[in-house]
């Protein structure tokens, strides 16, 4: 694609310098309102056999708005064929280089890193030495570079990606970024590296995505908790009762066919019976070990919705080795992440044997257990606790992943044996997961 493009612009090259090319705006560009839509061009003289035609260079004109779209793609390689790039493009690739020029994967493709106009132009020479250019000045590159969603993915790859900790742990960089989920992840595996005055910053990061995840999550959770519909009608006008084909059988009189528009006179709800969540227990049992930091996070939030629902007792339970009851503070999520120690080992039948212990009433409890399922500890004493509490009537529910993705990592053999012994394992988000509490809670 790039070498057909650069054929193409050889083209237009060449009509230009005999006067041939239109003159129309590019297809990419949205024409002058005070253009006329045809211009004339003016002819160039012609050629005489004593001065024959010479091609112009390219770089006589600006850049071609998609061949630099396309070189940014390619890279420094293509750009004999898309041609250069103008200023605001050369300082976008000088900071994308800055982050991905240092991928392994590029030498072992033979990508050479090259040098390149824009701001940092004077870092990116060839080489594997370090750049010159901070993380504070390459952020502050980026934010006036991209638009907000490019800015959050570049933030993103360089903390998850490149592991650039500078971003989370450097006090004039922290009070810039923008709060997102990955820098969220990024706090939660440093904080132990961070002072007070650090803290402090982390945690107003950290105060900023739980809100929004909080925003996210809620409805789901109350949709998930309003009960079944019921035969009967409602005279409550709830946008999540409205029963659209009664209403559009009942109102098929006021139909105006000229102008394709239904008159609604009566609207009709539905009505939904009231859940039973009298006495029930719900146990979330999160491995926080380093790879299951998204599960924090999203069951530390998942918590603090279901807390204080009708009739359901809500427990945190946090384990690696060790076992750490956080249900004390599920009512203040940021609290209770900024309490999180990641990393370690994984015992998760003491884990289970934990949450065991505090069910009143094993019928009415469910079980969660959040985790990849990698077993450190006695993998027999896991087997026997999940078979314990199946065979008492909990419900026991293994999650091999809990973020907005569901993205499934896990030992998938452990999880196959847990299935056979009567547990369910899949993969939910907190919405699914809410869902998945109130069909058991509701029978």
């Amino acid at each position: 694609m790039a070498r057909a493009a650069g054929l193409e612009l050889a083209v237009t090259d060449l009509l230009s310098a005999y006067g041939l090319a239109p003159a129309a705006p590019a297809p990419d560009r949205a024409p002058d309102a005070a253009t006329p839509a045809l211009v004339t061009a003016t002819p160039a003289p012609e050629p005489t056999a004593a001065a024959p035609a010479t091609r112009p260079p390219a770089t006589a004109a600006l850049p071609d708005e998609g061949l630099e779209r396309w070189r940014l793609i390619l890279g420094a390689a293509a750009e004999r064929c898309t041609g250069g790039l103008g200023q605001l493009a050369a300082e976008r690739d000088a900071a994308l280089e800055w982050l991905y020029g240092r991928d392994p994967e590029a030498n072992r493709r033979g990508v050479r890193r090259t040098g390149g106009g824009g701001s940092h132009g004077n870092a990116r020479g060839g080489g594997s030495e370090a750049s010159r250019v901070t993380p504070v000045d390459w952020l502050e590159d980026v934010h006036r570079l991209f638009p907000k969603e490019t800015v959050e993915r570049l933030e993103r790859d360089a903390v998850e990606r490149y592991g650039i900790d500078e971003i989370v742990t450097d006090p004039e960089v922290l009070s810039r970024v923008e709060p997102s989920p990955a820098l969220l992840r990024a706090v939660l595996r440093t904080k132990h590296l961070m002072n007070p005055e650090l803290l402090s910053l982390a945690r107003k990061l950290v105060e900023a995505v739980v809100r929004d995840l909080l925003a996210r999550l809620r409805p789901e959770v109350r949709r998930a908790f309003t009960g079944a519909r019921a035969p009967g009608r409602s005279l409550v006008p709830l946008a999540r009762n409205f029963d659209f084909r009664s209403t559009v059988r009942a109102n098929l009189a006021h139909y105006q066919p000229e102008r394709r528009r239904l008159l609604i006179e009566r609207p009709y709800f539905h009505s939904r019976t009231r859940r039973s969540l009298e006495r029930w227990q719900l146990v979330l049992l999160v491995d926080q070990s380093g790879s299951m930091v998204g599960s924090v996070i999203h069951s530390a939030v998942t918590a603090a919705c279901l807390w204080n629902l009708p009739g359901l007792r809500t427990h945190l339970v946090a384990f690696d080795t060790s076992v750490v009851d956080l249900t004390e503070d599920v009512a203040d999520p940021v609290e209770l992440l900024m309490r999180v120690q990641l990393g370690g080992g994984t015992d998760i039948a003491r884990a289970v044997d934990y949450g065991a212990g505090l069910l009143d009433n094993p019928r009415r409890s469910i079980v969660v257990l959040v985790t990849d399922f990698y077993e450190g500890g006695d993998t027999g004493r896991l087997l026997h606790g999940v078979r314990k509490l199946v065979e008492q009537g909990s419900t026991v529910l293994g999650l091999a992943a809990l973020d907005e993705e569901a993205n499934p990592v896990y030992d998938r053999e452990l999880a196959s044996r847990l299935v056979g012994l009567g547990a369910h394992v899949g993969a939910m988000t907190p919405g699914e997961l809410a869902a998945f509490v109130a069909e058991k809670v509701g029978r």
